[in-house]
C-alpha cells in the first residue's frame, strides 16, 4: 500500500474513533498499516470496545502483554477504570504519568482516568506535556470546561487553530466551547454538528447528538427530539444518545425511566446515572426533613 494511503487509512481510524464509530473502529483491516502505524491503531481499536461496554474483554486481550509497552498500559488504565477497578486504574495512571509523561497514549488515557478520578490539576499537569497532541488538546478543553473555566478553554482552542485548523477534533472542541459560551456561538456549534451529521463519511451517534444538543440551545425542541429519535432508531445501545434522550425527555416533561433502565444496562458506570443518584439522595434527605411527625 502507498504510505500516504496508509497513513490516510490511520487518520480515517481516528475520525471515526472520534465521531463515536466504534463498531467501524474495530473492523477497520490495519493489515496494510506501517509498521510504526500498527501500534496507535491498534490502540484505537481497544479504546472503542471499551466505549462499547468491553472493558473486560480487553483486559484479557492485554493480559502480560502491556508489560514495558507503555501505550497498552495506558489503555488498560483505562479499562480498568470502565471495569470499576478504579484504585487499580488510578495507581496505573500516576505511574505512567511519572514514568512515561511524553507518551501520547499515557498523556490522553492516563489524563482521562486522572481526571474521572477527580486529580484535574494531576491530569492538566500531564497533559500540558504534549508536543502538537490534538488528543491532549481536547482533553485539556474538557477539563477546562468541567472545571467552568471556558476563558481557559477558550484559550486553548485559539492556541491549536493556530496550527490545526483544519483538523476536526479542534473544530469538535471550538463547538464545545461555542456552547458553553452561548448567544450566536450556539448556531456556530449547530453548523458543524449539522455538517458532521448530515455527511456519510462522517455520520455517526456523536454527530447527531451534538446537533441535537445544538438545537436544545437555540430552544428548538421539537428539531432535537427528531434528531435524538433518529439516532435511537439507528444506535440503540449508544450510551450518549441514551443518556442525551434522558435529559430531552425531562425537559420535555416526559418520563425516562425506560431510558434510564436502557442506560443502566448498556453503561452502568455513566456519569448521568451517578448524577441522577446522587440528585435522588438530595432531595430524599431535603424531604424527609419536612415529612410530617406523627407521634405513636
Amino acid at each position: 500500500m502507498d504510505p500516504f494511503s496508509a497513513e490516510g487509512e490511520l487518520i480515517n481510524i481516528h475520525n471515526a474513533f472520534h465521531q463515536g464509530q466504534y463498531p467501524a473502529v474495530i473492523d477497520f483491516d490495519t493489515t496494510a498499516l506501517s509498521p510504526e502505524n500498527q501500534l496507535p491503531a491498534r490502540v484505537l481499536q481497544l479504546r472503542a470496545q471499551i466505549a462499547l461496554g468491553q472493558a473486560a474483554a480487553v483486559l484479557a486481550d492485554l493480559a502480560g502483554e502491556d508489560e514495558g509497552n507503555p501505550d497498552l498500559a495506558a489503555v488498560k488504565a483505562l479499562a480498568q477504570h470502565a471495569a470499576g477497578d478504579l484504585d487499580s486504574a488510578s495507581t496505573l495512571a500516576q505511574d505512567l504519568a511519572e514514568n512515561f509523561p511524553d507518551n501520547a497514549s499515557v498523556q490522553v488515557l492516563a489524563g482521562t482516568v486522572l481526571q474521572a478520578q477527580g486529580l484535574s490539576e494531576e491530569a492538566l499537569a500531564l497533559l500540558a506535556k504534549h508536543q502538537g497532541n490534538l488528543e491532549a488538546v481536547a482533553l485539556i478543553v474538557q477539563i477546562h470546561l468541567h472545571q467552568n473555566r471556558t476563558d481557559l478553554a477558550l484559550k486553548e482552542v485559539q492556541a491549536a487553530k493556530r496550527w490545526a485548523q483544519d483538523s476536526l477534533l479542534v473544530n469538535l472542541a471550538e463547538s464545545w466551547v461555542g456552547l458553553r459560551v452561548g448567544g450566536e456561538k450556539y448556531q456556530a456549534a449547530f453548523y458543524v454538528y449539522e455538517e458532521l451529521a448530515s455527511a456519510p463519511s462522517t455520520a455517526a451517534p456523536l454527530s447527531i447528538v451534538g446537533q441535537a444538543v445544538a438545537e436544545l440551545h437555540l430552544g428548538r425542541l421539537p428539531e432535537a427530539e427528531a434528531a435524538l429519535s433518529m439516532a435511537l432508531e439507528k444506535y440503540p445501545d449508544e450510551a450518549e444518545v441514551i443518556a442525551n434522550a434522558i435529559v430531552l425527555n425531562v425537559l420535555a416533561g416526559k418520563s425516562a425511566e425506560e431510558l434510564e433502565l436502557r442506560l443502566q444496562q448498556t453503561l452502568p458506570s455513566h456519569p448521568l446515572l451517578s448524577d441522577i443518584q446522587e440528585k435522588s439522595e438530595l432531595f430524599d434527605a431535603a424531604a424527609a426533613k419536612y415529612a410530617p411527625r406523627v407521634a405513636a
